[in-house]
């Protein structure tokens, strides 16, 4: 029987097309030439059928790019995954800058009538917040448990005076050497000079390599209203000490109000998780239309994950804006891929197992999905691990594609809110709101406790610009406080540091 609208081809040169429902084999499926193409075998929703014959070694192409070869001969209408295609991916290579035309953004100048505001809080130092908490940032794991009891005690004391007492949990901060201890002093440092926190306690034990006079250093010059240090072996009690610090930037905190602020402001990271085939269908490229809107307006976006680049790197380096920024693209993927290389790993071990379960079959194929986060902008700047954002435009974030330690580093380079989509789910959450957006309307009805949005209404006839401005409309009710994402309602926020030396 023929089964209309089961299935959706992404660009007209595709060898493949997705199954939006599952398949059966003897089914068939009428391609837009008109051509009735017979289903050979059981195909799961969200995995790929082939259009075409492909011999051994043919390229395969999605999004109109390649996303592999064929390992073996594969009929039309026969199921296309890792069974029977393999990888491109080889290790380091050279590039060529070509540059390409952007995409057409919005020509609303910031702060003009037609630009949109949001309701923030502007620091003393001219910096904007979207939340007005106060946290705790731990120079070592020791002091960990005695930063979660402050919290604990200050969220009861101080209750409703601001917007939350927060501490992150984390391992480090002693006994690293060379780059880690460097890692771990910039992301604790982006984490102290966040603009979300009205105020911080800076929380030391004494005795580490990050101890408070060497941390100060990379912090510098302090707001000692905003920010207050205490080391607990030189404190009797630390608890009470600690109380009485955090009870002043409370007060600090209670000095600041919404105000109108021009989107402008707005620093949003990029980042997807637990990918299914319907992610680079929907839900990233509803993130690069949101984007696109953002930055037109001059707003920032940041992307990172730079191992779900690879195979569709070219298509952000042939964006960048001049050559020096391509230049330090070329730097940023192939730096990972030596990274790789040093620990003797191939730089395709990816995607996961829930990716390939959602019909992912390839690095190239989760790479030219995940990059379309980043929509149509060029790319103005490349943002070191532990770096901070430049104002304004589309910047590349050094960082893996681990969920934990990439909104970690998001958080740190200076992102009020990370737009963060999935396929499979997930409730992690960043210091900062976390928007879980869905990439198909199963999963936003089933964890209605994890999704905040969903991109799969695009499969239900929704527009992707429609869509796109829905989107900015919720993020702008966010940042503005009218509407809390499902990471803060449920508590959950983490931290996680990247490691890539040896610990004493």
């Amino acid at each position: 029987m023929t089964i209309p609208k089961q299935y959706t081809l992404i660009h007209e040169s595709d060898d493949v097309a997705v199954a939006l429902a599952p398949l059966k084999s003897g089914d068939t499926i009428t391609l837009p030439a008109g051509t009735v193409l017979a289903v050979r075998e059981d195909i799961d929703k969200g995995h790929k059928i082939a259009l075409r014959s492909r011999e051994p070694g043919d390229m395969i192409c999605k999004y109109g790019f390649p996303i592999g070869h064929a390992s073996s001969r594969i009929e039309a209408g026969e199921w296309v995954h890792t069974h029977n295609m393999r990888t491109n991916l080889d290790g380091v290579l050279e590039y060529q800058y070509t540059p390409e035309a952007a995409g057409k953004l919005p020509t609303a100048a910031p702060g003009s009538p037609g630009c949109p505001e949001f309701m923030g809080y502007v620091r003393e130092n001219g910096d904007v917040g979207i939340r007005n908490e106060i946290w705790i940032v731990n120079t070592v794991g020791c002091v960990n448990k005695t930063a979660e009891l402050l919290a604990r005690e200050a969220n009861q004391t101080y209750a409703g005076l601001t917007d939350g007492i927060f501490t992150f949990s984390h391992p480090y901060g002693c006994s690293q050497l060379g780059d880690d201890h460097l890692y771990t002093q910039r992301i604790l440092a982006g984490l102290v000079n966040h603009p979300n926190a009205a105020g911080v306690l800076v929380l030391g034990l004494g005795c580490e390599n990050n101890n408070i006079g060497e941390f100060r250093k990379l912090i510098d010059p302090v707001n000692e209203r905003r920010l207050k240090f205490l080391s607990i072996q030189e404190t009797e009690d630390e608890l009470a000490a600690g109380l009485e610090l955090l009870g002043e930037l409370v007060e600090y905190a209670r000095s600041f109000r919404r105000e109108p602020c021009p989107v402008s402001k707005l620093v949003i990271g990029l980042k997807c998780g637990g990918s299914d085939a319907f992610s680079g269908i929907t839900a990233n490229p509803l993130l690069g239309q949101c984007s696109d809107l953002l930055v037109g307006f001059g707003g920032t976006t940041v992307l990172t994950e730079v191992p779900e680049m690879f195979g569709a790197e070219t298509i952000l380096m042939n964006r960048c804006r001049d050559e020096s920024t391509f230049e330090d693209t070329v730097q940023l993927i192939n730096g990972f891929k030596e990274y790789y290389a040093r620990h003797n790993q191939v730089v395709y071990e990816n995607p996961s197992p829930g990716n390939k379960k959602g019909g992912i079959t390839t690095l190239e194929e989760k790479s030219l999905g995940c990059t379309q986060k980043g929509g149509t902008s060029p790319v103005v700047h490349v943002i070191p691990y532990g770096g901070r954002v430049q104002p304004g435009g589309l910047q590349l974030l050094e960082g893996p594609g681990n969920d934990i330690v990439a909104v970690t580093a998001l958080t740190a380079a200076g992102a009020h809110l990370i737009l963060f989509t999935t396929g499979r789910g997930t409730p992690l959450g960043a210091p900062v709101p976390t928007v879980k957006v869905s990439s198909n309307t199963e999963l936003s009805q089933r964890k209605r406790n994890w999704i905040d949005f969903n991109a799969g209404s695009l499969l239900e006839n929704r527009s992707l610009t429609e869509l796109g401005e829905e989107l900015l409309a919720y993020v702008l009710d966010v940042a503005s406080g009218e509407k809390h994402c499902s990471n803060e309602r449920n508590g959950y926020r983490e931290i996680a540091i990247f490691k890539d030396g040896v610990t004493l």
